[in-house]
């Protein structure tokens, strides 16, 4: 059970390190090496060292390192067996560092495992392992039992004051994580009321406009057709059903960005079979499927649809075959056409479109590619995006 009381485990933002500044590492090395240092030369200063002693230190603490690394992670993952068989281990390796002369390291170890054993451990089982510590620690060094006790208060008092100070650090850090994301709501809240006003806009001009000039274009389709039949007449007549279908195409894509723009779209799938359904298109999906960004659901939108629509223009009659695919942390859109036909002039006057390096920018602001060439047969589009 975790919670803010030193009986039970500490929270895991305690237990976790936290980045610190380069300044406060290299100080912190510098005091981990200068203590190295000394404890070094106060083993072989001891009278008990001998010719093994320094191998052997070096050896039991290549071991409290592994130990140590180990005892951290169990720790912070809240697994109390393993981290209290690591902590027994080390008081063995003190043991050993002990019997081969070199009791400063030895005594180091016994008091390092006291103050990790509060810091980072309930209670209940704290308890034990700075008793097991300290019974070592009284019955092999000559200080006594007074010094014994007073020792062990003062380790368990540090490691009482390191284990609230990390979880005063944990606090803040769980703090500083929510404001973060109480900040990125807030901006998400905002971004979806400017895209909604946006949307608003959009709808009562362009949709409105779009709209209207449908009517109009069919009141006069209906005019045109209840004149007599003649050259001028038929060619006014396929002008004005021409603009009529433009609007209306315009009007569906006005609606699908403004479904855009309100977090409001269909699945990819759905968009691109219904982009194929009036057209003689193949379509395949492959990979898990799963809901897309914006960004990259409208991407694969445009490029799919300036892509069939410029094989319209330019290779009319060509077979094209769309694949749509899902990998890990991306998605791949791959526009494929058989080549042939004619080109529509009436389609390749017909306005600007989307056009190559609109596409290559989309692709771009989110970080993907998009590559447009010659293949084996016609023209291959190939847009690549994070998703």
């Amino acid at each position: 059970m975790t919670g803010v009381g030193w009986t039970s485990w500490p929270s895991r933002e305690a237990l976790t390190r936290t980045p610190r500044a380069p300044a406060r590492t290299v100080l912190s090395l510098l005091v981990w090496a200068l203590a190295a240092a000394g404890l070094f030369w106060a083993t072989l200063s001891d009278s008990r060292s001998g010719p093994a002693t320094l191998p052997v230190a070096l050896a039991v603490i290549a071991c409290c390192v592994r130990v140590a690394r180990g005892y951290h992670r169990f720790t912070r993952e809240h697994r109390l067996w393993p981290a209290l068989a690591l902590l027994l281990l080390l008081a063995g390796l003190a043991l050993v560092a002990y019997g081969a002369g070199a009791t400063p390291l030895a005594t180091a170890l016994w008091c390092g495992g006291t103050v990790l054993a509060v810091a980072r451990l309930p209670l209940r089982a704290a308890a034990p392992a700075v008793a097991l510590t300290l019974a070592c620690f009284a019955v092999l060094t000559s200080g006594g039992w007074m010094t014994t006790l007073l020792t062990g208060a003062g380790l368990c008092l540090g490691g009482y004051v390191a284990r609230l100070d990390a979880e005063a650090t944990g606090s803040a850090q769980r703090l500083l994580t929510q404001e973060r994301a109480a900040r990125a709501a807030e901006a998400e809240r905002a971004a979806l009321d400017e895209r909604s006003r946006i949307a608003r806009e959009i709808h009562d001009v362009l949709a409105h406009s779009l709209s209207a000039q449908m009517v109009h274009l069919e009141a006069a389709r209906l005019l045109i057709e209840r004149e007599p039949s003649g050259a001028f007449r038929d060619q006014v007549l396929e002008r004005v059903v021409s603009a009529r279908s433009m609007a209306r195409e315009g009007l569906t894509e006005t609606r699908q960005a403004l479904s855009a723009l309100r977090g409001e779209m269909t699945p990819v799938e759905d968009f691109l079979r219904n982009l194929v359904s009036a057209q003689p298109v193949e379509l395949s999906v492959e990979g898990p499927r799963r809901p897309l960004s914006a960004g990259a659901s409208q991407a694969v939108r445009r490029v799919a649809q300036e892509a069939v629509t410029n094989v319209r223009k330019h290779a009319p009659g060509a077979h094209v075959r769309i694949r749509l695919e899902y990998l890990l942390d991306t998605v791949t859109l791959e526009v494929r056409d058989s080549g042939g036909g004619v080109p529509d002039e009436e389609l390749m006057t017909g306005g600007p479109g989307y056009g190559l390096t609109g596409m290559r920018e989309r692709a771009e602001v989110l970080g993907g590619t998009l590559e447009a060439g010659p293949g084996e047969e016609g023209f291959v589009v190939s847009l690549r995006v994070p998703a």
